[in-house]
């Protein structure tokens, strides 16, 4: 379980942390906090740790010295709450039957989960590749991408996170995965500027006011290469930013007429997280190639996914992954059991009908509050821009970690994206009072900051 408590762009040693660590972490903790810290590679967004994690259960998380928390952030991974007690007693219990396969001996698990992401897949994205972690998945999709084109180069979007191997950093934008790797990174990586409604001039104002010229930014540099084999993206940015209305419309017809597939970075984003099965539904379109990860597992296994169109199925001669858990029934079975959960209990449905509800509180409730700048996101995925200046948003970063630690003194765990914006994505699973008193949280932290 990762540390509950992730600040973007604060430092390890900001007055803020300090002061939470000086004045909330308790005797229990601070013993293995020290220990964590000699013991790890320190590292932004991850180690020093600023709290512990005893027991994880539904939304809640728990301290070593019995602090509980709301967990608002769980790296994206708790779509259906910690420790769901069918998702256990599944893995529970394929341990018994089969808990390991080498890769060249297929198992029912594997093939059973392979053939269910092909069933939920729109179009006919129906060959799968089982990977570890959503890095090696995108990764995986670029292999795929070269061999199927003939081309190596791609176009992606500064500001977006695809992992942190080599080749994933180089896709993404986030400087924090760049900005010390020495040396050139993947050859033939073009970025554009991503989607900025937010602050850009047209926004709200509707297509045939907005122009899209984002995404005709995208179709010049396909024209101008003339041989990228791939646009990667992900169809809503966690951070959260919606796209534009035809934005990504735009950019799959863009692709189609210049050669270059659509690969979508589902990995934060899919099953259900944004109140449809996958988020590029909202838009209408079906890429090439997309990539799940982080929830598959249940908040349990490390899994993740590249589903392809079965036409790209061309690699066989060579090794795309060649995954020591390519096939792993352990993690195939906590995949499946994550499926059937989100589908019995009606969770993509949930989180909808949440995640309207809890956007339309904070509009009411924060939009004449000087200091937010917009309420943005879709399903359970939304976020809070905190700013100083509301007529030209400058971002409010000092204001935003105050609030983020006063939200943190009264239970409630999430993370800070871009320096300013309160990023909140509870489980599909969590009961409405539970959000009521979260949301109760986020509003009466944010009012206090004005004073």
């Amino acid at each position: 379980m990762p540390a509950i408590l992730h600040t973007e762009g604060e430092s390890n040693t900001s007055s803020a942390r300090q002061a939470w660590l000086k004045k909330s972490i308790g005797p229990k903790s601070a013993p293995l906090l020290r220990r964590d810290a000699d013991a790890f590679l320190h590292q932004s967004l991850s180690t020093p740790c600023v709290s512990t994690i005893a027991k994880a259960e539904g939304i809640w998380v728990e301290d070593m010295d019995g602090r509980r928390f709301m967990d608002f952030h769980g790296n994206s991974v708790h779509h259906i709450g910690w420790g769901h007690p069918k998702l256990i007693a599944a893995i529970k219990q394929q341990l018994d039957d089969l808990p390991f396969a080498p890769r060249r001996f297929t198992n029912d698990p594997a093939v059973e989960l392979a053939e269910k992401l092909a069933d939920l897949a729109p179009g006919n994205l129906g060959k799968t590749l089982f990977t570890t972690g959503g890095s090696d998945a995108n990764e995986v999709a670029l292999k795929i991408a070269r061999a199927a084109t003939g081309r190596f180069k791609t176009v992606s979007f500064w500001d977006a996170f695809h992992g942190a191997g080599f080749g994933a950093a180089s896709v993404g934008g986030e400087a924090t995965f760049r900005s010390h790797i020495a040396g050139p990174l993947l050859a033939g990586a073009e970025h554009v500027a991503p989607f900025a409604c937010y602050r850009c001039p047209y926004n709200h104002a509707g297509p045939d006011v907005c122009g899209l010229a984002c995404a005709k930014m995208v179709d010049f540099v396909l024209e101008r290469e003339g041989d990228v084999a791939a646009v990667i993206a992900e169809p809503m940015r966690a951070v959260p930013y919606v796209p534009p209305p035809g934005f990504w419309k735009a950019v799959r017809e863009a692709c189609t007429a210049r050669g270059a597939l659509l690969i979508m970075d589902e990995i934060p984003t899919g099953l259900g997280k944004t109140g449809r099965m996958f988020a590029f539904e909202h838009d209408e379109v079906v890429p090439d190639i997309v990539t799940l990860g982080k929830s598959l597992g249940g908040g349990v296994l490390p899994i993740a996914a590249c589903v392809a169109r079965r036409e790209l199925d061309v690699c066989g001669d060579f090794a795309i992954g060649h995954y020591t858990h390519e096939k792993n029934p352990v993690t195939a079975r906590a995949g499946l059991a994550t499926l059937e959960i989100i589908e019995e209990e009606g969770l993509v449905a949930r989180a909808a009908e949440l995640g309207a509800y809890a956007k339309a509180q904070l509009e009411d409730r924060l939009g004449e509050v000087p200091i937010v700048g917009d309420v943005r996101g879709r399903g359970l995925m939304f976020g809070v821009e905190i700013v100083t200046d509301r007529a030209d948003k400058t971002p409010g970063n000092d204001l935003a970690e105050q609030i983020y630690y006063r939200c943190l003194e009264a239970g409630l765990s999430f993370k800070i994206s871009q320096g300013c914006v309160l990023t909140l994505s509870p489980p599909l699973t969590i009961a409405r009072a539970d959000l009521d008193r979260a949301l109760d949280i986020v509003v009466n932290a944010t009012k206090a900051a004005l004073r």
